[in-house]
């Protein structure tokens, strides 16, 4: 299916641009690296948490249909990294909404609701998924995201992300934050747990459900197993300065010669299509006459491009079905690093080196594969749109791959409209989800809040 027009032109028309002062300190970025390689082995990460982090409870309310609690606590990254976490974002700040009188006598499901792109404050999270959910009996905490709302640096305009690292550093404030509260939440009797999330919420979500040691409902929507081709092949990848990503990139070693060296593309595009290209083409590819070590992507894709267009031309030539070439060649062409001419910029064209550095180090910190499998993936239902522009999946390890007994459904709509029609399928996806956990996690004690 064709990616959506509303995607495209919804994106065109919004002023938010992202990375505008670059890559960030290279030096941070490793250290960062470092701590993500410790941060995603979920029995490492769990002895990062101290048991008790303090919460500070700022305000409490009753409404017509709920409670609302909020607070806030110092995230634990900000201890671990105090110079790489900017001083607005090391507060975390939550809302807690819950029903004014639980319908079960047994369970008190919560489920943590993370911030999609330009999800500022919690009026937003709360009035399309927290406030309908209570109906369900399903209570909920709001998580200010690091660089919005009360955390936003005040040089910041809007969403626009100063550098390339904040979104590390955004993902590794959240994982830890989100242990915090779901320890907190286990012991004031909610459960069972949950987390969730659209768009860049659902990524995040997923990242975070995956160092948490029991069982947890996640139900990530419009997102997939990696953030590398939102930011290098979605409609987002034009709201992105690649020429001065590129600039940056060869005026520091540290870029080319250190992080480069330590950030691997997790996906071959060309291996999750293998499966659609005739046999020709993966002997060819597995012959050793291209050694795809010695070349760039893009280099290897070039010469394979067109090595592949004359062999087809002879299959052709000996009564083989034309289309199949057509076929191939296109397949071929939409592999995740292949040089799109009507689609790929003029100025990714000329940052083909600092595109790749961006696949590389973004799956390095946020691809599925490098982190933990959930405890229980029977509990994972994930909701993705067919013709999502924003968060390409072709040549990306298929969620159900990396996470066998989990759900994947798939709306027929791209990233926006989803957004806009099918929210009472994301809610009715976390009520399902939280009707399986009922029958694998125990009941909780008595909620103490």
């Amino acid at each position: 299916m064709s990616v959506s027009r509303l995607d495209k032109i919804y994106r065109k028309i919004l002023l938010t641009t992202f990375f505008n002062r670059g890559w960030g300190n290279p030096d941070h970025i490793l250290r960062l690296l470092e701590f993500r390689n410790v941060m995603s082995d979920r029995q490492k990460c769990i002895k990062l948490m101290p048991k008790h982090h303090p919460i500070k409870i700022l305000n409490q309310q009753t409404w017509k249909d709920c409670r609302i609690i909020e607070g806030k606590f110092h995230s634990p990254l900000a201890t671990y990294l105090p110079d790489i976490v900017p001083p607005e974002v090391a507060d975390a700040y939550f809302q807690l909404i819950i029903p004014k009188q639980w319908q079960s006598k047994v369970y008190r499901p919560l489920c943590i609701h993370f911030a999609g792109t330009g999800d500022h404050y919690f009026w937003r999270r709360r009035n399309v998924m927290a406030k309908p959910l209570l109906k369900a009996d399903i209570g909920a905490l709001l998580l200010e995201n690091p660089f919005y709302g009360l955390r936003k640096p005040k040089d910041q305009i809007r969403s626009s992300l100063h550098n390339v690292s904040d979104i590390f550093v955004m993902g590794g404030c959240l994982i830890l934050e989100c242990l915090v509260l779901l320890r907190w939440c286990e012991k004031l009797g909610f459960g069972p747990l949950g987390v969730s999330g659209l768009s860049m919420g659902g990524h995040m979500a997923s990242l975070a459900a995956t160092n948490w040691p029991k069982p947890l409902v996640l139900v990530p929507c419009l997102s997939w197993s990696t953030a590398s081709s939102v930011f290098t092949e979605g409609v987002m990848s034009d709201a992105i300065n690649w020429d001065l990503l590129q600039t940056q990139y060869f005026s520091d070693s540290r870029f080319y010669n250190t992080l480069s060296k330590l950030c691997t593309i997790v996906d071959d595009p060309l291996e999750c299509t293998l499966s659609h290209i005739p046999e020709f083409a993966f002997n060819y590819l597995s012959s050793g006459m291209i050694s795809t070590k010695a070349l760039t992507p893009y280099a290897v894709l070039s010469l394979l491009n067109s090595a592949l267009s004359s062999k087809c031309a002879a299959f052709a030539s000996e009564k083989t079905n034309t289309r199949l070439k057509v076929k191939i060649l296109s397949l071929l062409r939409n592999t995740a690093l292949f040089p799109k001419t009507s689609e790929f910029s003029d100025m990714k064209k000329r940052a083909k080196e600092g595109v790749i550095f961006m696949r590389g180090i973004m799956d390095e910190f946020t691809h599925l594969k490098n982190f933990s499998i959930p405890v229980d993936t029977s509990l994972v239902i994930s909701i993705c749109a067919n013709s999502d522009a924003y968060v390409p999946r072709q040549g990306c390890s298929k969620l159900e791959d990396l996470w066998p007994g989990s759900t994947v459904r798939y709306l027929d709509s791209g990233h926006v409209g989803a957004y806009l029609w099918y929210r009472k399928v994301f809610r009715n996806a976390i009520i399902e989800a939280f009707e399986r956990a009922k029958m694998v996690c125990p009941p909780p004690r008595k909620v103490r809040l």
